[in-house]
């Protein structure tokens, strides 16, 4: 499949390729790590466009599971990152992904980027294990493949910031860390949502208070199974200092609905 040269421009379509041959041979569930991303103008550029984390068009999650922003807001975007959302969501390049890494299963994008778009730590941010919402609130398809591309140029390892995926038990509950994936500068990781796919920061983040976890991401969706979890937002997992904190217990019933999840964000 010859990709669109102006996609070419933005995204490395070899990096892609290599990592659909890896592609879910290691767990805990399906994923693959792709280097270089995007062309490294191009990521360097798209690293430039983030806005400054006090900027207002930020929506905030603040609690004791979660501490990030995001920000989903095509409005916002300036022209390189606004293009790369489009060309990330174009029919030519989920037909890409739907090709090289699920044997021509069809996908869908998500222009809306309900969940995605640009997301940013700071020191001290945090994301408890957690699997993403399983039916899209609005489109009602089955969330089936998760792209974060980071974007933190000179990113230490010591200041953390790794991608943990946890195995589940016998419950379906996130067991132990399988692996760490340290948030490089142009690195992505791809991964099937559909897997019991346990995956967050359980540990705060430690970089100076000038610098912030940056990346990308795009979510793409697909035809849902008969027997499809209908869950439409995240559920969130304890971790185990918080296991018996009714507090915590409760704070995940409220994001995981979708009447009160959005009370758990503020701009």
């Amino acid at each position: 499949m010859k990709m669109n040269e102006q996609i070419e421009k933005y995204i490395n379509i070899e990096s892609l390729e290599k990592a659909s041959k890896v592609f879910g041979i290691e767990g805990p569930f399906d994923h693959a790590i792709i280097e270089n991303f995007f062309i490294d103008e191009i990521a360097f550029n798209l690293e430039s466009e983030f806005p400054d984390y006090g900027d207002s068009c930020w929506h905030s999650y603040d609690n004791k599971m979660e501490n990030k922003k995001t920000c989903n807001n095509w409005n916002v975007f300036p022209s390189k990152s606004y293009r790369a959302f489009s060309m990330l969501n174009s029919i030519q390049f989920v037909n890409f992904l739907s090709n090289k890494f699920f044997n021509d299963k069809p996908l869908f994008s998500d222009p809306g980027l309900n969940g995605g778009g640009w997301h940013i730590h700071k020191r001290g941010g945090l994301l408890n294990p957690h699997l993403d919402y399983s039916i899209h609130p609005k489109l009602h398809f089955q969330r089936k493949i998760n792209i974060i591309i980071y974007l933190s140029n000179g990113w230490k390892d010591n200041w953390g910031g790794g991608l943990g995926l946890w195995s589940s038990d016998e419950n379906n509950n996130p067991k132990e860390i399988v692996k760490r994936i340290e948030p490089l500068f142009n690195r992505a990781i791809i991964f099937d949502t559909t897997q019991n796919s346990w995956h967050g920061l359980p540990d705060p983040i430690t970089c100076p208070e000038h610098q912030s976890r940056k990346s990308m991401a795009v979510y793409y969706l697909c035809d849902p199974p008969k027997d499809v979890d209908s869950r439409g937002k995240a559920l969130f997992a304890p971790t185990e200092k918080q296991k018996d904190d009714k507090g915590i217990l409760e704070l995940i019933e409220q994001r995981a609905s979708i009447n009160s999840a959005h009370k758990m964000y503020k701009r």
